[in-house]
Order: structure tokens, then C-alpha cells, then sequence
């Protein structure tokens, strides 16, 4: 079982106690009238950009585990953000961010040696190509790059990651919708192309609960392939501010489990 330092346990605390002051003082805004778009919970990117000159905040915490002939790896993410800022209509610049603790138990005794800082800072930008219509899908084309010098020492890699992908999306109904992504990426340190894939299932079960079903993985050229699933709730406080929450696992070797919460805000222009 995981077993969060007295340190970790702060950290969670604190991020918790800024989230819920964060969203108290949010809830005081005045709303806006068009409902933000996320590209968080789940991990298929949005066909939609945000507005052009509005900020987009999304930021959330993260917990992963995978165990292996008594080795197990857990992850915990104590700040996950991504910023987004619309510089045209159809064009958006995103920044992003993870802050992570691991720790590794081996035959049910932890390891002290303890991972623990940012990774590589995330830059891109996010076009949309085509709106849709009838058939044709609204389709978006993304592409970043991962800066390692910005990275801490425990997660910093020799050479710079990259990926792009096509994000298109569906409108199946006034309460059901289906997105889905696919792509390339190129690990950092390594030069294997992994190809990737996302499909999304959402549905509003109310005009402020959502519910999303995914599926989504990466298939390296040389190694073998991942799958995996997620699902989760999102509910929109007001049309610039929601808050969602994950669950997951892997359908093939490579995670346990996924927990995921977190809360996205647009601030008004």
C-alpha cells in the first residue's frame, strides 16, 4: 500500500487547501456564458481551441501504481497543469507541467531513494483545422515539445521529446459526443516513434454533470504495445469553471491503477 513522507502528505494538504480557496474565490466571478471546453480529464485533446484571448487554467493531482514480480512503482502527482491562451480564433498556445514523487517497494519493503521533482516543461500550440459539419468531424491538429534543461535532475533527460496528433470529435447526439486522437511521439533519450491513439466517449447526464468512457494507448515500432482505459466524472460549477475526477488501470502490463482529480478555470476577457 502507498505510503506517503509526512513531506508528501504536506504538499497534498497544502495543494488541497489552495484548490478549495481557489474555487471558493472563482465561484464569487462573475460566469460567463460559453461553457469552457478541457483537454483534462481524460487523454484525448480537445478538436476545440480556447477563445482568442482568454487564459485557461487546468491543473489537477495525480495518483498511479504498477507492481511486477515484487517490485512495485507508484507515482504520485502533486501538481499537474496545463495553460492555454488563445492568440487567434483558431489558434492557442499551451504551456505545461508535472511536479512528481515516486517510490519503488521491493518484496513489500520501501526503498528510501525517492524520485522526486519537475518534468520536462511542455510547449505547443493547438490550430483547428475544420469545424464540423454534417459528417465531417471539427478536427484540430497539436504539437509539442519537451524541454529537458527545464526539467529537475531525477527527471531530466538528455535530448528533447516530442509529439504531434490530430484531434477530431463528433457530435452524436445534444448529449452524447465522441472524440478521438491519433498520433506520433518520440521519447526523450530514445529515437523509437510510438504511435498513438485515443477514443472518447461523453455524455451530459445533466446541463452540469458529465460522464466520459475512454480507451486509449501508444504502439512503439520495436516494443510492444499499450492499452489502457480511464473513466470519470466532470461537473461545471459555472460555464468558466469545472471540476472532474479519474479512475483507470491498464489492459495490458504497465499501470494498476489510475486516480485523477482536478479543476479547470477560464478567466473572462
Amino acid at each position: 500500500m502507498f505510503k506517503p513522507t509526512s513531506a508528501m502528505r504536506n504538499r497534498a494538504i497544502l495543494i488541497l487547501i489552495c484548490l478549495g480557496g481557489t474555487v471558493k474565490m472563482l465561484a464569487q466571478e462573475k460566469e460567463v456564458t460559453e461553457p469552457l471546453v478541457t483537454d483534462r480529464p481524460d487523454a484525448t485533446e480537445a478538436s476545440t481551441t480556447v477563445p482568442k484571448g482568454a487564459l485557461q487554467i487546468e491543473t489537477g493531482a495525480f495518483y498511479t501504481s504498477f507492481e511486477e514480480n515484487e517490485i512495485k512503482e507508484e507515482v504520485l502527482g502533486l501538481n499537474t497543469t496545463l495553460v492555454r491562451y488563445g492568440i487567434l480564433e483558431n489558434l492557442e498556445l499551451r504551456l505545461g507541467w508535472n511536479f512528481e514523487e515516486g517510490r519503488t517497494t521491493i518484496n513489500g519493503m520501501e526503498l528510501d531513494d525517492v524520485t522526486s521533482g519537475m518534468s520536462p516543461l511542455l510547449a505547443g500550440i493547438k490550430v483547428n483545422i475544420t469545424e464540423e459539419k454534417g459528417l465531417m468531424p471539427e478536427i484540430a491538429l497539436i504539437g509539442h515539445i519537451f524541454l529537458p534543461f527545464t526539467a529537475s535532475s531525477d527527471y531530466r533527460p538528455e535530448t528533447t521529446a516530442t509529439d504531434f496528433r490530430f484531434s477530431l470529435s463528433h457530435t452524436l447526439s445534444e448529449k452524447s459526443s465522441l472524440g478521438y486522437n491519433i498520433g506520433a511521439q518520440w521519447g526523450a533519450d530514445s529515437p523509437e516513434a510510438a504511435y498513438i491513439y485515443t477514443l472518447a466517449y461523453g455524455y451530459s447526464i445533466t446541463d452540469r454533470f458529465g460522464f466520459y468512457a475512454e480507451l486509449y494507448g501508444d504502439l512503439p515500432e520495436d516494443s510492444r504495445a499499450n492499452h489502457f482505459w480511464d473513466a470519470g466524472l466532470t461537473y461545471l460549477l459555472m460555464n468558466n469553471l469545472q471540476l472532474d475526477a479519474t479512475v483507470g488501470s491498464g489492459i495490458t502490463d504497465g499501470q494498476d491503477l489510475l486516480l485523477s482529480a482536478g479543476v479547470s478555470y477560464r478567466i473572462p476577457k
